[in-house]
């Protein structure tokens, strides 16, 4: 492929007696991979569900490299959010990040949200993540991976980090800037990231990166945790990027990160590279921790349903699901009613799109089931479920649109190899489709 040739002299000059080895990686296809949702499966299940062989990568213990040519996305698999489509090295940036069930989690830069949903599948459920994404249309994207992967505790906001962080001072245990890049880590496998690079660009991304990591430091608490990561080589971007962050914020302390991917960093040896000779496209990762005082700011969040409208929406949880839903949180926006996350700050002001699970639209005098409630439920939780073969034809037909035979009755949730893919209503032996339309294969 034909690279910028700055490109390729500062890479010379950078990389020394490894250059050919990476001007190399060039004639060759570009990592693929999958990561595995452990909020829907485990991996013998995820090995049973796809027609290609998986092997393990170093960068996360869910990562693998996949070589398959035939469509990831039309997969059932893929349908029900057993797996992310995801270069492999890309998932060292939460690897670093190393977030616990409980915790509250920020990923500031989160479009598609590949970090995003590998963060979900680290808290399990508890705790709560906010992704945020400052380009609507990305956005958009964002919410439905979150939904797909079965994301239960996510709070999906659109927001400058300049508008959004003052709301959450001090809220945070770890936050993660996948800042935007410059994208030489992409070359291999996008060619317009190639052509619109520039040297000019390189600096302006510095500057960026920069003026986020200044607003991001603001929501992390005392002892939390900050980590920084691109997908590019140049040393403007990661190595300077580190050196002139930690010399205007003095609250934080960079850590030697103790993983086995990748290279150490070109500076103090604290951050990791990943070039292509390592088994990735190409990631800079670095991690902070906070050792000065912040006090958090962020309020409690109150607005909830109440009385006959809660009562209601309880009570068509109770008709779908069989979990104890002990002191069920529910918060209504416009005609959608959504399951809160167990933790939540004030929202008012942080332009946020969707907080939580969608339970169902408002028709009226009733309530219609949506799609996301039903995702982030296990089949073993609803109370009528239809269980297909990811290799057969009915699952196929339901993911087209079509209805199926069933003799149930009721609102059912339709499962492949112990996952829930969607659901549909049950009534005299047939299945109506409600998988959404725009999610469907229509070929």
């Amino acid at each position: 492929m034909q690279l910028p040739e700055a490109f390729l002299e500062r890479m010379h000059s950078q990389l020394g007696s490894e250059y050919p080895a990476f001007l190399a990686c060039y004639e060759r296809p570009a990592y693929r991979g999958v990561r595995l949702n452990p909020l829907k499966c485990g991996e013998k299940n995820l090995r049973e569900s796809l027609p290609f062989e998986l092997t393990p990568s170093p960068f996360s213990k869910n990562s693998f490299y996949a070589d398959y040519s035939g469509g990831l996305g039309k997969l059932p698999a893929h349908h029900a959010g057993m797996f992310y489509s995801q270069e492999p090295s890309a998932s060292s940036a939460v690897t670093a990040l190393d977030p616990q069930p409980g915790e509250r989690i920020l990923d500031l830069c989160a479009a598609p949200g590949g970090k995003s949903t590998q963060i979900a599948g680290a808290l399990m459920g508890s705790g709560l993540l906010w992704a945020n994404e400052p380009v609507r249309p990305r956005a958009g994207a964002l919410m439905s991976n979150l939904e797909r992967l079965g994301a239960r505790n996510a709070v999906v906001s659109c927001a400058y980090p300049e508008r959004l962080c003052p709301g959450l001072t001090g809220y945070f245990h770890r936050v993660l800037v996948d800042a935007p890049c410059s994208g030489e880590g992409m070359f291999r496998r996008e060619e317009r990231a190639a052509k619109e690079w520039s040297p000019q660009g390189v600096e302006a991304c510095a500057r960026r990166q920069l003026g986020i990591l200044d607003q991001a430091a603001g929501t992390i608490m005392e002892g939390g945790v900050l980590v920084y990561s691109t997908c590019t080589f140049s040393y403007a971007e990661n190595e300077g990027v580190v050196r002139e962050f930690l010399r205007g914020h003095p609250e934080f302390e960079q850590e030697k990160l103790p993983a086995a991917f990748g290279r150490e960093d070109m500076d103090r040896g604290l951050g990791r590279r990943i070039y292509p000779m390592d088994g990735g496209e190409g990631h800079f990762v670095a991690r902070f921790r906070r050792v000065g005082e912040n006090t958090c700011r962020a309020g409690e969040h109150r607005d909830r349903l109440k009385g006959a409208p809660l009562q209601k929406a309880a009570e068509l949880m109770d008709r779908l699901f069989l979990e104890d839903r002990g002191d069920v949180r529910l918060a209504q926006a416009r005609d959608r009613i959504f399951l809160l996350p167990g933790e939540l700050p004030e929202l008012s002001g942080l332009s946020v799109l969707r907080a939580g699970a969608e339970l169902c639209e408002v028709r009226q005098s009733r309530l219609e089931p949506s799609h996301g409630i039903f995702m982030c439920h296990r089949p073993e939780d609803c109370r009528n479920r239809l269980e297909l073969p990811t290799d057969g034809p009915e699952i196929l037909e339901y993911l087209r649109g079509g209805e199926l035979d069933f003799k149930g009755a009721g609102y059912t949730a339709v499962c492949v190899n112990g996952a829930v893919t969607g659901f549909g209503k049950a009534s005299g032996g047939r299945l109506k489709n409600r998988y959404p339309k725009g999610l469907r294969n229509l070929n």
